[in-house]
């Protein structure tokens, strides 16, 4: 093939390559620096209302789930109950151990609260709207690099609970923090190998170019076990139940805020449930449709219930599901061992998710047609290639082969640790007489002096 012959086809792979990589869809043209700050206001307001009846929700459904009432003194149905315990951080007594960092067990609680904040200011909360005489979207800021932030703010807000642990000058509160940083840092990564899939998906990590590519149907679909990972690692990632070992009351007393009291405390509380929100955020965005009304309501009246403020709506609805899976998940599971979190998050989660962005790059290669020359199979009007196709299949196979024969070892290891029990038992043959188990037989005993002579014979023999 000649230089000229090759050049229309360099081109077009050049084409489909860099496609995919485009500038935010959100359009910020009419949004003056003002409105950008009123948005920001309006972004933490939002945060704080929502904190406040999460809690307040929490407590009542635990409550229920428990079969007893919940707060239900303060306010109606116990709605300020919340409030009341803000305030009383706020007017406590603010104790420091003496062994404390000053300016380090001060600064560990501000960090952990205030990085919360940065990772929602790319969440688009809704489409274009008017505010102020503004069309604008309703989400603070968009890069071509989004969601990479969200990443950054959470590897710098594990400093606050490593900070925290350290800085109390306390035994247990060390182990915390150093417990909180080896599992945030384990499950961030097969979180970032979940979000790569959506990434390679969608062909941007722009957020608003993300919910733009979720037109035709959410990526919790087609994207199943990348969805189904970051649940799992946004509950690791917030130390909640099941995974919330930093702070195991059975074994650390508190973790690594054992020593916070007071507005110290209330900061990291503040943290751990604007990170929910965070994480419930940034699965809605990556994976539900962000502000897209379901499916059967935006297809009303020419998706009239998809436009406008309509998006926070939605965005919230999508939120709070995920903040009463949270609360489910606290209220029905026990806490796990913590060797066996960190197991499954190094030997299942990364594994299975580095296969499976292996699988979504093939799928992504086949889409801008790297495979077409080998045939294709026409789905759902979508053109998927037979070399995919097979690809899937031998892994998938592999996989099926490869889970065969681990359940055989574990069968054999299994065998070799616990021996089957004999039906018969001689009482005297470690030289002491045992019970016999239930079922076992009992046959007729041997002494066991002769063996012992002949031991000592042996021995003697050696000696001379």
């Amino acid at each position: 093939m000649s230089t000229l012959t090759a050049l229309p086809e360099l081109v077009s792979v050049a084409s489909l390559a860099t496609a995919s990589v485009d500038n935010p869809k959100a359009d910020f043209s009419d949004t003056p620096f003002w409105l950008s700050v009123v948005k920001g206001l309006m972004i933490f307001v939002y945060l704080l209302l929502s904190t406040l009846l999460v809690i307040w929700f929490e407590r009542r459904v635990i409550g229920r789930m428990q079969q007893r009432p919940g707060p239900n003194r303060n306010g109606p149905f116990g709605l300020l109950q919340t409030l009341a315990d803000g305030m009383k951080a706020m007017l406590k007594e603010d104790v420091r151990p003496k062994a404390a960092d000053v300016f380090v067990f001060t600064l560990a609680p501000i960090i952990t609260a205030t990085m919360c904040f940065v990772s929602f200011s790319i969440m688009p909360l809704a489409g274009e709207v008017s505010l102020f005489g503004h069309q604008t979207p309703l989400q603070l800021t968009d890069t071509p690099v989004a969601v990479l932030l969200v990443l950054a703010v959470a590897g710098v807000g594990i400093y606050g609970v490593v900070l925290a642990g350290w800085s109390s000058g306390s035994t247990y509160p060390l182990m915390g923090g150093l417990r909180a940083t080896a599992q945030m840092i384990s499950y961030e990564i097969a979180m970032g190998l979940s979000l790569v899939a959506v990434f390679m998906y969608a062909g941007s990590m722009s957020t608003s170019q993300i919910v733009s590519a979720q037109a035709n149907w959410w990526n919790a679909i087609p994207l199943f076990f990348s969805f189904f990972v970051f649940v799992v690692t946004m509950v690791g990632e917030t130390n909640r139940l099941p995974f919330d070992l930093a702070e195991g009351e059975g074994e650390l007393t508190g973790g690594f805020h054992t020593e916070y009291g007071s507005m110290r405390f209330a900061m990291f509380f503040l943290g751990e449930y604007i990170n929910m929100f965070t994480v419930a955020a940034l699965a809605t965005t990556m994976s539900l449709g962000g502000p897209a009304a379901p499916p059967g309501i935006a297809a009303i009246n020419d998706g009239m219930f998809n436009q406008g403020w309509w998006g926070l709506l939605w965005f919230t609805a999508k939120l709070w599901l995920f903040m009463f899976f949270f609360v489910w998940l606290r209220g029905s599971l026990p806490r796990v061992r913590y060797d066996q979190f960190m197991r499954f998050g190094w030997k299942f989660l990364i594994p299975a998710t580095l296969g499976w962005v292996v699988l979504v790059s093939l799928y992504r290669a086949g889409r801008n047609g790297w495979f077409d020359r080998f045939g294709t199979f026409e789905f759902a009007n979508r053109s998927i290639p037979l070399v995919i196709l097979g690809l899937i299949g031998l892994i998938l196979a592999a996989t099926l082969v490869g889970a065969w024969l681990w359940e055989i070892r574990a069968d054999e290891k299994e065998a070799a640790a616990h021996p089957p029990i004999p039906d018969e038992v001689d009482p005297y043959a470690g030289g002491h007489p045992v019970p016999p188990l239930p079922g076992q037989r009992l046959v007729e005993p041997s002494l066991a002096a002769p063996s012992l002579t002949a031991s000592s014979e042996t021995k003697e023999a050696v000696r001379g």
